[in-house]
């Protein structure tokens, strides 16, 4: 693996959510804390998410619909909530318009599956209609999800090299034949310039 500072690892995630191409699955392994949900959160952030995003782990899937570089907001797969920014106190939803068909439209699926028993229970999450569309499904806890996992995605392992270091040992391994993960390794030199 590639030793990376948290700044790093933000860059990286971003650039992943700028650039690689969906639908794309993207499991994300390592004990808890070993920051997946800052490499999530930096991926949606990439990829044109503004709302603020909770840790999903009491709502299990978040969907965020986004076009690159302008964020419409989020629903959960069971179209029971809709996560607001809470700095603009409207719901964003649907703030693409029409035009959101012919824009590159990505939906972030953020989802944890921590506290999934077995995999039969992602069948009630929509499990199986994950990656139909354009979407960039980022999944914590993947080992839950057992043999439902898709023939083709990418193993990113994150583990903290010393307790509040902010350093972290990134490992990739591509699974089948998922679409180029952008970026990786990352080091300093590669920066694009001036953000």
């Amino acid at each position: 693996g590639m030793i990376l500072s948290e700044s790093e690892l933000v860059r990286w995630g971003e650039r992943i959510g700028r650039e690689v191409a969906v639908p794309v699955f993207i499991a994300l392994r390592g004990p808890l804390g070993a920051g997946k949900s800052v490499l999530a959160r930096a991926v949606a952030r990439g990829a044109g998410v503004v709302a603020t995003m909770p840790s999903p782990t009491f709502n299990l899937v978040f969907t965020y619909h986004t076009e690159r570089g302008a964020s419409t907001g989020a629903t959960d797969l069971s179209g029971e909530t809709s996560a607001r920014d809470p700095s603009s106190g409207e719901d964003q939803v649907g703030a693409g318009g029409a035009d959101a068909a012919t824009s590159t439209a990505v939906a972030v699926v953020h989802a944890d599956l921590y506290r999934i028993q077995d995999p039969s229970e992602l069948w009630e999450l929509g499990w199986e209609e994950l990656g139909a569309g354009p979407e960039l499904i980022l999944v914590e806890w993947p080992e839950r999800a057992g043999p439902l996992l898709p023939d083709d995605r990418w193993e990113v392992g994150i583990v903290p090299t010393a307790p509040g270091s902010g350093f972290r040992e990134v490992s990739v391994e591509r699974v089948g034949n998922p679409p180029h993960l952008p970026g990786f390794p990352v080091s300093v030199d590669q920066e694009e310039g001036p953000r």
